[in-house]
């Protein structure tokens, strides 16, 4: 059996409206690759110093999944909204 893989991303949103066209266009891609949102937003903490005003956990079926989604041309094309109104980081990890 195929571990599990995660997107973790920590993101500044500077500009709402980039990043709302972001969430209306990664749907697609999301749903090809099998993605469930663990973590999207919500009330945090950062006891350690500025992480970003959204954090965001994706769970895919598995660490390949993870991968070709984000590199897939649907999620590259929405990937050009994020960038255009936040800055971040994300990492792509396999997990249990």
């Amino acid at each position: 059996m195929s571990k599990k893989g995660y997107w973790m991303a920590m993101v500044d949103v500077r500009d709402p409206e980039h990043y709302g066209r972001y969430i209306e266009a990664n749907g697609a891609a999301f749903a090809k690759y099998g993605a469930k949102f663990l973590v999207r937003a919500g009330r945090f903490e950062n006891p350690e110093g500025p992480t970003g005003n959204r954090h965001v956990i994706v769970e895919f079926p598995s660490y390949e999944a993870a991968l070709a989604c984000y590199n897939s041309p649907e999620y590259q094309e929405a990937l050009k909204h994020r960038l255009a109104g936040s800055v971040g980081k994300v990492v792509i990890v396999e997990g249990a």
